[in-house]
């Protein structure tokens, strides 16, 4: 019974010291607070560790694509050449080959379906809307789910033509064709064709460029072309699908490899941005565990010392 007697004061006393501590009251109020931040912050580690695996793994993977890529993109460039050639040789004139006032003109846009890859959809976009101008009745048709999701805020009703599931491996002839093949089906409207597309300039740096590629009728005008004497009209339209398709091969497989070139530099850029992040919260956890680790510390001492 004596025993239960003296235990009761002493504990309401060392409650009561505790409680009055100034160190106590800080620890009272804290701890809970810094357990919950400790969590958020162990939290976000995870997840930013999660993404940079992710873009590391995305990094390796177009890595691997772009060698592939490159090799089909020089010998893609053989059909870009070729065409510049026929075209340069024909001796077409400025005033064939000015601006839309004089001549109608298709526009063919061609990107991709996929993202993650920096400013590649955006590029050919802008350079869109700068070639069309003031000018809104001119046709496009549409390579890829971004510049058509782009382009369709601004000129809907332009777009005439558009496609996808393009570019899921490296293009081949046989995508131009069929591009090139439902434009003739299609039966459009034009003079020619500005074709727009990201050049490939290095491995860490791209353009949008525009190719010019004429229909027959504007060829047959061509002086180099007029010295002739064709039988067959067809040779000048075969020329002129054929120099069409050529320009669309060239496009796609460009594009292709400048895009994978873009996505490997943007995920080589997040991985080390992730790595940046993943540096300052592991030292902003270590700093406010340590922090805990003092207050739980003074936490035991007050207590001991109050006894």
């Amino acid at each position: 019974m004596s025993s239960t007697l003296i235990t009761r004061p002493l504990i309401s006393q060392r409650a009561a010291r505790l409680i009055a501590s100034p160190h106590a009251a800080r620890s009272f109020s804290s701890t809970p607070t810094t357990n919950e931040t400790l969590k958020e912050i162990e939290t976000r580690l995870k997840s930013v560790r999660n993404i940079g695996k992710i873009t590391k793994s995305m990094k390796m993977i177009a890595t691997t694509k772009l060698n592939k890529a490159q090799r089909a993109m020089n010998d893609a460039k053989a059909y870009g050449e070729a065409n510049a050639v026929v075209f340069k040789e024909s001796s077409l004139s400025e005033e064939l080959a000015s601006g839309p006032d004089s001549k109608k003109t298709l526009f063919v846009v061609v990107s991709s379906d996929k993202g993650l890859c920096g400013g590649i959809h955006s590029s050919v976009s802008k350079r869109t809307r700068a070639e069309l101008g003031e000018n809104s009745e001119t046709q496009i048709v549409v390579v890829g789910d971004k510049p058509k999701t782009q382009l369709s805020r601004i000129v809907p009703k332009n777009i005439v033509l558009s496609f996808n599931q393009i570019g899921k491996q490296v293009p081949n002839f046989a995508d131009a064709c069929v591009i090139a093949d439902l434009i003739e089906e299609k039966k459009l409207d034009f003079d020619k064709v500005k074709l727009i597309h990201n050049k490939w300039i290095s491995a860490l740096s791209y353009e949008s460029t525009v190719v010019e590629v004429y229909n027959a009728d504007t060829l047959k005008l061509a002086p180099k072309f007029a010295a002739y004497e064709v039988e067959d009209d067809q040779l000048i339209q075969d020329l002129s699908s054929f120099a069409m398709t050529n320009a669309i091969y060239t496009a796609l497989v460009e594009g292709y490899a400048t895009e994978i070139s873009a996505r490997r530099n943007a995920m080589d850029n997040a991985t080390s941005n992730s790595q940046t992040v993943i540096g300052g919260l592991q030292m902003k956890f270590n700093r406010m565990r340590q922090s805990q680790i003092t207050n739980d510390l003074v936490d035991i001492i007050t207590g001991a010392n109050a006894l």
